[in-house]
């Protein structure tokens, strides 16, 4: 069954750590429909505040892309996987990848449609499919590009060379950079700090940075302003203001 290819490592303190195979005979096909399954569910729960996605195994998110498929099935796959990618995006709580070992190919592709990435020392990263005739397929050109530039995405899709992760963090690719085996525990820590922040307050946040970013920066600063006034029409705003006068703890609910 596609659901136990992408299945909750751990569910606590409102986050779900979801572990995506690393090494795997799956089609990419089960394996995003999995991942599109899982994302989707835990996307409806009110008692999750945000999401890890890691590797179950060493490297992260392989899969298997079929030699024998057709121009359209092809087609239709990108077309997929692209759907998908956007649904992570539009979770609307916050998504981190964790990763440890290696993170290529479709495993990069769905890492970058996550807010961001951390990594231990250990991990790589890269776009391996050149050697098979491929590029990327789930938008991870164009996201890549808009990340670290397209002289450095060229260069990833054409050489097909993975880079290590001080590389990675030294060119934005990853946002940051802890010891070897500690990816997973510093990026719950990280997360549980975000989480006691307004969840109405990083989803509007989220939504206006994704909005704004391929657009003139008069008009994105126009979606800021009103997503700005918006935030006083919450609970969330008000309970923080409160809080910042009492000199207490606030207790937002997203609202």
């Amino acid at each position: 069954m596609p659901e136990k290819l992408c299945t909750i490592q751990s569910r606590s303190n409102g986050i779900a750590i979801v572990a995506i195979p690393g090494s795997s005979d799956t089609s990419a096909r089960e394996l995003l429909e999995a991942i599109r399954r899982q994302t989707s569910a835990l996307a409806g729960k009110d008692d999750i505040n945000g999401l890890i996605f890691t590797s179950s195994e060493g490297g992260f998110c392989r899969c298997l892309i079929e030699s024998s498929s057709s121009v359209r099935d092809a087609g239709e796959l990108a077309s997929f996987g692209q759907q998908v990618a956007f649904s992570l995006e539009k979770t609307g709580k916050p998504c981190i990848t964790a990763v440890e070992g290696e993170c290529s190919g479709l495993g990069l592709e769905i890492a970058l449609a996550c807010d961001f990435i951390v990594a231990s020392q250990t991990a790589s990263f890269g776009f391996t499919g050149i050697a098979a005739g491929l590029i990327p397929f789930c938008g991870g050109s164009q996201r890549l590009a808009r990340l670290v530039g397209k002289s450095k995405t060229k260069e990833l899709i054409y050489s097909g060379d993975l880079i290590n992760a001080a590389e990675a963090y030294r060119i934005g690719l990853i946002n940051r950079l802890y010891s070897e085996g500690d990816a997973l525990t510093e990026t719950v820590k990280l997360l549980e700090h975000i989480c006691t922040r307004s969840p109405n307050a990083i989803r509007i946040g989220g939504e206006i940075v994704n909005a704004g970013y391929d657009i003139d920066l008069q008009t994105a600063c126009m979606l800021e302003r009103d997503a700005f006034a918006l935030c006083f029409a919450s609970f969330d705003q008000r309970e923080g203001m409160q809080a910042f006068l009492d000199k207490r703890t606030p207790q937002f609910k997203g609202e």
